[in-house]
């Protein structure tokens, strides 16, 4: 049965992390997988969630299904938490899913029992995995000029004149905020552009957050979506707790779906569940449980906002000492472009030979296509790191 499977290709960026492990040198930095470090270069699980813990442990019963739907409660409060004041609140459906990848997946299903010949349109570049997903839910894909490598930033003229193109046959992918690979957003004038768009040609918007809170900050970073949410009859949302609530291993997301009436959504949501039934079945219920008694605790709330807001800062933090370094030690002004990058991420602009210099001369890992995780550095490794790239550069 299985002679005739071809060896197969490595994951481009969990590959690193087995790579990174097993390499002995003690200066080694990892800034491929897109985890959140702190000064210590730990993962650490933030107060609110320890103490929601010890609330959904003293307080669970029992262990028995919680329903294709997921946790209800965790469903409303990420819904509340992206859409809240908008108009969208009246006629959207969500279902708690195993991760943002498993809402991408259940969305693409969605989409290809909904209307069959669509076509995704990806930013170029875009999450690893949206490309996969996408075709292995049946839909085709096709990709919109997105990152300029001459500024480093978004090309929103390029892609604007591409996305006129998209019609009533077409899904638009976009990130609602800190981009994953490049961290260069698009601006709330360009959220305006691409709602027209949707408005005027009859496209529907798809839109992945993964890392709310990360960028600008917890509403801040949802203000074009909400823009978009309140103006168009129908769109699509993928959401994450694995990042803003450091719940990585939880595997905790949502998929909603906002449409014309709340009968229309509720059709979609049975319909979602009805494919969940022959996929996973449930999502897993403890990163949900934990998410929910966060936000319906006041104090809790406040206590996750305050820790929160003190990551964000930190990156911002993290990309002005890496770009002051560059600028004083090395004299060049060359990744200033850095602290304009938003998020986690950046793209370097540089080639598959100078990632795999970095990571073989200086045990710097970061993604062959050029992106690092600005959250994976420590405050130690800044000069390090500064240093090895002017040199690869």
């Amino acid at each position: 049965m299985f002679s005739h499977l071809p060896t197969p290709v490595l994951d481009p960026i969990l590959s690193l992390s087995v790579a990174y492990r097993n390499d002995p040198r003690p200066d080694k930095v990892d800034l491929g997988i897109g985890v959140y470090k702190n000064s210590a270069g730990e993962t650490p699980v933030m107060k609110a969630i320890s103490q929601a813990q010890d609330i959904v442990v003293a307080s669970q019963k029992t262990k028995s299904y919680v329903g294709l739907a997921g946790c209800e409660e965790f469903n409303q409060s990420m819904v509340e938490l992206l859409l809240s004041g908008t108009s969208a609140m009246e006629r959207v459906a969500a279902i708690q899913t195993p991760g943002a990848s498993g809402a991408l997946r259940m969305l693409g299903d969605l989409i290809k029992v909904a209307q069959p010949d669509t076509c995704v349109w990806l930013s170029n570049p875009s999450y690893v995995n949206h490309r996969p997903v996408m075709e292995a839910a049946g839909l085709k894909v096709k990709q919109y000029t997105y990152f300029s490598p001459q500024t480093k930033q978004v090309d929103t003229s390029r892609m604007l004149e591409e996305l006129v193109h998209a019609g009533p046959n077409d899904v638009v992918l976009l990130h609602g905020c800190c981009h994953n690979p490049t961290g260069a957003d698009i601006d709330f004038t360009t959220w305006q552009a691409i709602t027209e768009l949707a408005q005027k040609n009859g496209f529907v918007p798809f839109v992945d957050v993964a890392y709310q809170g990360f960028g600008d900050g917890l509403e801040q970073d949802v203000q074009g979506l909400r823009f978009m949410a309140d103006n168009v009859e129908e769109m699509m949302i993928t959401t994450s707790c694995s990042k803003n609530f450091g719940l990585y291993r939880e595997r905790t997301g949502a998929a909603i779906v906002v449409g014309k009436s709340l009968q229309e959504v509720t059709n979609a949501k049975g319909r979602a569940l009805t494919l969940a039934r022959s996929t996973y079945t449930m999502p897993p219920d403890h990163g949900a449980a934990l998410v929910k008694t966060i936000l319906q605790s006041h104090e809790l709330t406040g206590i996750w906002k305050q820790e929160l807001s003190e990551m964000q800062q930190r990156l911002v933090s993290l990309r002005k000492s890496l770009c002051q370094e560059f600028q004083n030690t090395h004299n060049t002004s060359q990744f200033d472009f850095i602290e304009n990058h938003k998020g986690m991420f950046t793209m370097l602009g540089f080639s598959q030979e100078q990632m795999a210099q970095l990571r073989e001369t200086y045990g710097i890992y970061g993604v062959g296509d050029g992106r690092i995780n600005i959250a994976g550095l420590t405050e130690k490794d800044m000069a390090y790191v500064a240093d090895a790239i002017v040199k690869v550069c």
